[in-house]
C-alpha cells in the first residue's frame, strides 16, 4: 500500500544535511513495512537488524561506540556489505538496545555517509526513559501516522478521485456522480480507519466483521502494552484514561476532564499516565487558545485541552458504532457521529503537518480548530452533515482580523463571505486537499 511518508524519506535520502533517521509513531501503523519497502525500492541492498528477535546484535554495542568496529562486526554477523550511498542499514525495535540509540551520535559524527534508519514499538515512550542517552541534534526525526483518508483511497484503488479533486475549482459544484461515492468511501473510512492491517482486510474482502476482529486484536495488543511497558505505578491510571477518552469525546462539551476519568482523582495524579499515552502515539492533546494571536503556541493554555484518538477506525470501534449505523440514516447516534467526524478532521490536519488548537470564549462560543498558515490564523468549523450554520465561527471572525477560513461538512463546495472573511465550504472528503485552497 502506498504511503505518503515515502516522500519524506526520499527527501531525507538525498539531503546534504542527512543524519541517522529515527521514525516514531503509534504501534502497528506500518513503520517497519514502509522502511523495508523504502530500502528495497531505493537502495541496492538493505541490512535489516531486529534487536527484539535477534539479541546477538545488542552485544555489538556493549563494548564502545567505535563506528568502524561496529560496522565491521555487523558486516560479519549479517554476512552483508555496508556500502555508503548504496546500503540502507535498518535498526528495528531499537528501543531494546538503548546503546544503539546513543550510538547514532557517533554515526552522525563519523560515518554520516551511511544511510541509517531506526524504528520500534513504543519508541516515543522509550526515548523519554532516563536510561537512554538520546543523541540530541545528531538525528533526523519523522513521525508516522495511521493511513490518512487519501491513503485509504489509494489502497482502495480509487486514485481517480485524487486526480479529479487535486485542483477542483471552488466555483464548480461537485456533481452527485463524484460526491455520492466519495461520501460513501469517507463513511467506510470512519469505520475501517487507517491501521494498515484493517485497511488491507477491507480492501481484499469488504468484510466489516473481519475488520472489527482485527481492530479488537489491535486494541488488545495496546492494552497488553500498558502492562508490559508502562511504569508499574501508572498501569491502572493509563487504563482508566484510555477507557475514558472515547466517552469524553462523545460528550457535547468534549474538553478533557480528569475528574471524569475516575471519581476523586485529580489532574496531578493522572498527568503522567496521560503523557504516556501521548508519547505512545495513541492519543493527541489539543490545547485551548483564548486569545487568538500569532504565534498560537505562545497563547495556548496547556492545562485546558481536548484528547483525541490517533486512529478513527479504532475510535469508532470503541464507541460501538456499527458499519450499518454509520452507513445508514440512524439518527440515534448523531452525537457519536459528531465525535468521529471531529476526530477525523483532527487526524487529517496532523497528517498534513498542521499543529491545531481550539478556541473558546467563556461558555458562549467554541471553534473546533485553529491553525497557522503563512503567519495568518485559519479558523476551522466542523459539521457532521450539511448544516453549516456556525454562530461561534461568525463570532470568532468578527472578533479577530481573519482573512480566510474553512467550514468542513457534507455540504457541496462553495466560497462565501462570513463577517468579511473569505470562507470556503469544503466537503469532509476533501480535507486532505486543504493546502491547495490555502495557497489560492
Amino acid at each position: 500500500m502506498k504511503r505518503e511518508v515515502i516522500q519524506e524519506l526520499l527527501k531525507w535520502k538525498d539531503s546534504r544535511r542527512r543524519k541517522p533517521l529515527i521514525m516514531t509513531g503509534v504501534r502497528q501503523c506500518g513503520k517497519t513495512y514502509v522502511l523495508k519497502e523504502f530500502g528495497k525500492e531505493y537502495f541496492e541492498n538493505m541490512v535489516y537488524i531486529n534487536f527484539e528477535s535477534n539479541e546477538k546484535y545488542e552485544a555489538i554495542f556493549e563494548f564502545d561506540f567505535d563506528v568502524d568496529r561496529i560496522i565491521n562486526e555487523i558486516q560479519i554477523i549479517s554476512n552483508s556489505k555496508l556500502t555508503p550511498g548504496k546500503t540502507l542499514l535498518f535498526f528495528d525495535e531499537i528501543q531494546e538496545c538503548p546503546r544503539a540509540i546513543t550510538a547514532m551520535k557517533y554515526f552522525c559524527e563519523n560515518y554520516r555517509e551511511l544511510h541509517i534508519v531506526c524504528a520500534g514499538s513504543l519508541l516515543g515512550v522509550a526515548l523519554r526513559q532516563e536510561n537512554i542517552a538520546f543523541p540530541v541534534g545528531k538525528v533526523n526525526r519523522v513521525n508516522m501516522y495511521p493511513m490518512s483518508f487519501k491513503e485509504f483511497l489509494m489502497a482502495c484503488h480509487e486514485e481517480k478521485y485524487i486526480d479529479i479533486f487535486s485542483e477542483w475549482i471552488v466555483t464548480r459544484e461537485i456533481p452527485e456522480l463524484y460526491a455520492k461515492p466519495m461520501e460513501r468511501l469517507l463513511k467506510e473510512y470512519y469505520i475501517v480507519g487507517g491501521m494498515p492491517e484493517a485497511v488491507k482486510e477491507y480492501v481484499e474482502t469488504k468484510d466489516f466483521d473481519e475488520v472489527a476482529s482485527i481492530q479488537d486484536e489491535i486494541l488488545a495488543d495496546y492494552a497488553d502494552d500498558f502492562s508490559k511497558h508502562a511504569p508499574l505505578s501508572e498501569i491502572e491510571k493509563i487504563r482508566w484514561i484510555w477507557e475514558s477518552v472515547p466517552k469524553q469525546l462523545a460528550k457535547e462539551n468534549n474538553k478533557f476532564v480528569f475528574s471524569h476519568v475516575k471519581a476523586g482523582k485529580r489532574a496531578h495524579e493522572l498527568e503522567e499516565a496521560l503523557q504516556w499515552l501521548k508519547n505512545a502515539g495513541l492519543i493527541y492533546m489539543i490545547e485551548l487558545v483564548k486569545n487568538a494571536e500569532i504565534p498560537l503556541s505562545a497563547n495556548a493554555d496547556a492545562s485546558y485541552f481536548k484528547v483525541y484518538m490517533a486512529d478513527i477506525g479504532l475510535l469508532s470501534r470503541r464507541l460501538g458504532i456499527s458499519h450499518k449505523s454509520m452507513l445508514g440514516p440512524d439518527v440515534n447516534i448523531k452525537t457519536l457521529k459528531g465525535a468521529v467526524v471531529e476526530n477525523y478532521v483532527l487526524n487529517e490536519l496532523i497528517n498534513n503537518n498542521k499543529k491545531p488548537f481550539f478556541w473558546r470564549s467563556g461558555n458562549t462560543a467554541e471553534l473546533d480548530f485553529l491553525c497557522e498558515e503563512d503567519g495568518e490564523i485559519v479558523p476551522i468549523e466542523v459539521k457532521a452533515a450539511t448544516n453549516t450554520r456556525a454562530k461561534s465561527y461568525r463570532q470568532f471572525c468578527k472578533k479577530y482580523d481573519i482573512q480566510n477560513g474553512f467550514k468542513f461538512s457534507l455540504k457541496n463546495i462553495a466560497q462565501n463571505d462570513c463577517e468579511g472573511v473569505k470562507t470556503l465550504n469544503l466537503p469532509l472528503y476533501l480535507v486532505w486537499n486543504m493546502d491547495y485552497y490555502c495557497m489560492r
